[in-house]
């Protein structure tokens, strides 16, 4: 599947760079496009192998996770999404959590998605920063003068998570954001069209309700909501219910 390039991509290319994928495949080809799942600040393609990855092949779908370049902007990152997914043998559907979310709507302005979601999308850096900044002020502030982005467990998760489950979560995220995180995102138009569902949790502590509305309204609908889990919904005891919603919702759509 190509791709569409940009004069700054031919002006100023993207320094190549090793991606990580992590793959689970369906046991017979059914034919469905291929997911690819890209992660949000600070964390990788294990966040979706831990469940999603596998649930997602078991139901018929060839499901990859990438884990973008690390230290990466926001275009050198969308640059490794849109490098991967037309590596794919079908037209890809891209689905981003997180600050994921926000690279995977860049990717839409140059790959021609067969369909996309984002999950808990950070597109309005502010409203982020202020949601961190009043659920977990201590891991926030040093961030600001570019010091680490310490995330704590009420932040991210629901009250469902275990605790030591939480921690060991913990323990694998270190996030630095960059400068283009913040402020509200200039998102090019997608490619060709393509349906985009937006999903979170009302009770995310890092994208705050009225984000998921705009996300959604952005893209010509409502939020796909799951009351009670947190910002990580792919690592919550609930997990499940989230990514059947949305392959159902691509059943649909495709």
């Amino acid at each position: 599947m190509s791709e569409i390039l940009r004069f700054e991509d031919w002006a100023e290319p993207v320094p190549p760079a090793e991606r990580e994928v992590v793959s689970k495949l369906p046991e017979a080809d059914e034919g469905r496009p291929p997911l690819l799942f890209v992660p949000g600040l600070g964390h990788g393609g294990w966040a979706f192998a831990e469940h999603w990855l596998g649930h997602v092949a078991a139901r018929g779908f060839p499901a990859h996770a990438v884990t973008p370049r690390a230290g990466g902007d926001l275009r050198a990152q969308a640059h490794d999404v849109v490098q991967v997914a037309a590596s794919l043998p079908r037209q890809t559907v891209l689905i981003g959590h997180g600050t994921g979310a926000r690279v995977v709507a860049r990717a839409l302005g140059r790959y021609p998605a067969r369909a996309a979601v984002l999950v808990a999308p950070v597109l309005d850096g502010w409203a982020a920063l202020g949601a961190a900044l009043r659920s977990n002020p201590a891991g926030t502030v040093p961030a600001l003068a570019g010091g680490r982005l310490r995330f704590s467990a009420r932040q991210l998760f629901g009250a469902n998570v275990p605790g030591e489950e939480a921690t060991a979560h913990l323990e694998r995220i270190g996030a630095r954001p960059r400068a283009d995180l913040f402020g509200r995102a200039d998102l090019p138009e997608p490619v060709g069209g393509p349906p985009v569902l937006v999903a979170g949790s009302p009770d995310d502590r890092v994208v705050p309700r009225a984000a998921l509305d705009r996300a959604a309204a952005r893209y010509g609908g409502a939020p796909l909501l799951f009351p009670g889990m947190g910002h990580y919904l792919m690592l919550e005891p609930s997990w499940a219910e989230p990514i059947d919603a949305v392959l159902d919702w691509l059943l649909k759509e495709l």
